[in-house]
């Protein structure tokens, strides 16, 4: 019997859609503003409202090497953001900074060595003790921001992210609205030059870091691990977690075409070879296409990629000395 399989027909159904946006050389200014406000209404993020920062200061320690700050800030009205502010000694003007977000797991306590290490190798602590003035910040249903009714899960993902589909948003949304919130928050810290903030993600923290580097203009680097792809290879085709969804996203555009939002500013991408779920042949293919929107607008130099030898995991052997230089 034939026909029968809703899988093998979403895929058919998926891979012969015709995109609203598709790059080439010709493309306009006008072009991407259209694609930004295209994918805001995708993920819902238009609809959102920005609350008041309304910062407070929870807990403050000395660490080796750096001040770290327990804080809560205003993102969307109702909900708050939870973060670790990390800034290093010796810190006496505004200077570079960078909003860092974890992927699946024990959450933000993972980066700051709070959580037993992990595959994201703690990075925030990484590039705080390269001199930058660090925020951790919390996603949405995960360690401290976790919905009570799943406190004893590993997340409230699935929970969440449906609720926000059913008021025509998303996690993708609501969790880019925080990284946008987070920017608001360095910027009015005084050790922070607000031109050189940069954001970096693993994995689902990954997606954080590169919507938001698309929809918020004012981030002048990312850094992408293990989630640039393409949506097809990686999030359509191999089972992901519920907030990497959007409505209708299939048929707006391809992830890579995604990177005429970010350029001329600046995009490091990494991936594992063993990475099985952002495979390693995809994401090659999406640095090539990205690679050539970057040569377009003659920032070739503003776009560097690394696929190392190892699986799912913030490598950043490159990446952090590189974002280091972009941001100084």
């Amino acid at each position: 019997m034939k026909n029968l399989d809703p899988r093998s027909f979403a895929l058919e159904k998926i891979r012969t859609t015709t995109r609203e946006f598709e790059w080439n050389s010709g493309v306009s200014d006008a072009w991407t503003s259209q694609l930004r406000a295209r994918l805001s209404e995708c993920i819902g993020i238009d609809q959102l409202q920005m609350d008041a920062l309304q910062p407070e200061i929870h807990s403050e320690s000395q660490e080796d090497g750096f001040r770290k700050l327990t804080v809560t800030f205003g993102s969307q009205p109702g909900m708050r953001v939870f973060a670790y502010l990390l800034i290093p000694d010796g810190t006496t003007s505004p200077g570079p900074a960078v909003v860092c977000v974890p992927g699946h797991g024990a959450g933000v306590d993972a980066l700051v060595g709070t959580a037993e290490l992990d595959y994201q190798n703690q990075f925030a602590l990484q590039f705080v003790r390269q001199g930058l003035v660090t925020l951790a910040i919390e996603p949405i249903s995960f360690g401290h921001r976790k919905s009570e009714v799943d406190k004893d899960k590993g997340s409230s993902c699935l929970r969440d992210s449906m609720a926000a589909l059913m008021l025509g948003q998303s996690m993708i949304a609501w969790r880019t609205w925080d990284a946008i919130a987070a920017f608001n928050y360095l910027s009015s810290r005084p050790e922070v030059d607000s031109n050189n903030i940069g954001i970096v993600g693993i994995s689902g923290g990954g997606l954080v870091a590169f919507w938001a580097a698309c929809l918020e203009p004012r981030y002048a680097a990312a850094v992408v691990s293990g989630y640039f792809n393409t949506f097809f290879d990686s999030i359509i085709s191999i089972e992901h977690c519920s907030d990497n969804f959007a409505c209708g996203l299939a048929k707006v555009v391809e992830m890579p075409d995604m990177v005429a939002l970010i350029a001329p500013r600046k995009l490091f991408v990494e991936s594992g070879t063993e990475d099985h779920i952002f495979p390693a042949e995809a994401f090659k293919a999406a640095c090539q296409r990205a690679e050539v929107i970057y040569e377009s607008v003659d920032a070739s130099a503003s776009f560097k990629s690394e696929l190392f030898q190892g699986d799912h995991v913030f490598w950043g052997s490159q990446a952090l000395p590189q974002l280091k230089t972009w941001l100084s």
